[in-house]
């Protein structure tokens, strides 16, 4: 059901590309440690993706050689392994559609400034994708790039070295270039047009696709995803003190992941356990993060207008709790709230539910997938 065709634009040399490729553009919080390491490397795609002058950094990473040129249509399957799994994919230059079309289907809302934010790298930096959209599809395609895997020589073959400062840090990654014109690269296109593709991660980049007029956008595909817990430290306009006498709460020993439909606090007077009071039938108010905003959030003078405001939200991964518990130690923030990931099947119950009814999405800050994808390991120039 979703059209595809091989990439052609800009890709790493093989030699630097540990150095290129970085995380997404949106999990590097400015002023840490991490976007000072990326920015402190000249060979590192940071100085587009967030830099001041993009255009001018694309243009200094093709001079100094830390890019290539490739104008050759291709699928480029990707392999990432880490301690605990392993997950393949293919990046592939995917037609661009309205939702109604149903053939990329969508589950979040999407906001102007960052889609506006998007199209501007875009136009930018001379009509080059420089991040993907993640995308999961029911279409066999796993199987294709195993077969890749197992006959091709990759192009890529590296370690991911961030200091430790972000979830992608160790990971090893493999890429395989399919060429389109290839027996496997007529598989590939042939096998990813059974499905739709559901955005997993990216909405923004692919929204900015659509509203920018583009034909086709860079995405990875897989079968397979893991969701985290998408945390959050939260400092209301009414003090834990005061809103906890309103709260039943279940002191405890561990700030962890909690079951479903129970939510973890850690505070500086303790760390206790909410247990949801009611749970709904419906897609989107049974998931956590709805039963969250309704049940904890008025309770410290917070609603849904101040989830993007970092006075009194920020957002982490499960796999960084301790980071959580320390901004609450040094005062940054009052709570840190842990909770349950979402289940692939509750992403696409409501993806599902908003064929239907474009009003139906995932809350904001629902999901965090992991590991991310790698921005720089194609860049594609977008027709």
């Amino acid at each position: 059901m979703v059209a595809t065709k091989g990439l052609t634009g800009l890709r790493p040399a093989p030699e630097h590309v540990a150095r290129v490729t970085a995380p997404p553009y949106d999990v590097v919080k400015p002023g840490t440690p991490l976007e000072a390491r990326l920015f402190g490397d000249p060979a590192s795609l940071v100085h587009v993706t967030l830099g001041k002058e993009p255009g001018n950094a694309l243009a200094r990473l093709r001079s100094e050689g830390f890019l290539i040129d490739d104008e050759d249509p291709a699928y480029w399957v990707y392999e990432q392994r880490w301690p605990e799994g392993r997950r393949v994919g293919v990046f592939a230059a995917v037609a661009v559609t309205p939702y109604d079309a149903h053939q990329v289907i969508r589950h979040e809302k999407t906001f102007d400034d960052k889609v506006q934010g998007r199209m501007q790298l875009v136009k930018d930096t001379g009509g080059h994708v420089l991040g993907p959209v993640f995308g999961l599809t029911r279409a066999r395609v796993d199987a294709v790039c195993e077969r890749a895997i197992a006959e091709l020589t990759p192009t890529y073959d590296f370690e991911t070295d961030l200091g430790g400062l972000n979830d992608l840090h160790g990971i090893h990654s493999r890429v395989f270039r399919v060429p389109e014109d290839s027996p496997l690269g007529a598989e590939l296109k042939a096998t990813l047009a059974t499905e739709p593709v559901y955005i997993a991660d990216g909405h923004h980049r692919y929204h900015a696709a659509l509203k920018g007029g583009q034909s086709h956008t860079l995405m990875y595909v897989t079968e397979s995803a893991r969701i985290q817990a998408y945390d959050r430290v939260v400092r209301g306009t009414v003090p834990f003190a005061e809103a906890r006498k309103k709260l039943t709460l279940t002191p405890v020993e561990d700030f962890v992941t909690p079951e479903k439909n129970r939510f973890r606090i850690y505070t500086a007077e303790g760390t206790f356990e909410l247990a949801a009071k009611e749970v709904p039938s419906d897609v989107v108010g049974r998931l956590d993060c709805s039963i969250l905003e309704r049940e904890l959030y008025p309770h410290l003078g917070l609603d849904h207008s101040m989830i993007a405001d970092p006075k009194h939200f920020d957002y982490y991964p499960e796999s960084q709790i301790d980071q959580m518990k320390a901004a609450v130690d040094r005062g940054a923030y009052e709570l840190a709230i842990a909770l349950h990931p979402v289940a692939l099947d509750e992403l696409f119950a409501v993806a599902d539910a908003g064929l239907g009814d474009s009003h139906i999405v995932m809350p904001e800050k629902s999901t965090f997938f992991a590991p991310k994808i790698l921005s720089g390991v194609f860049i594609y120039r977008a027709s």
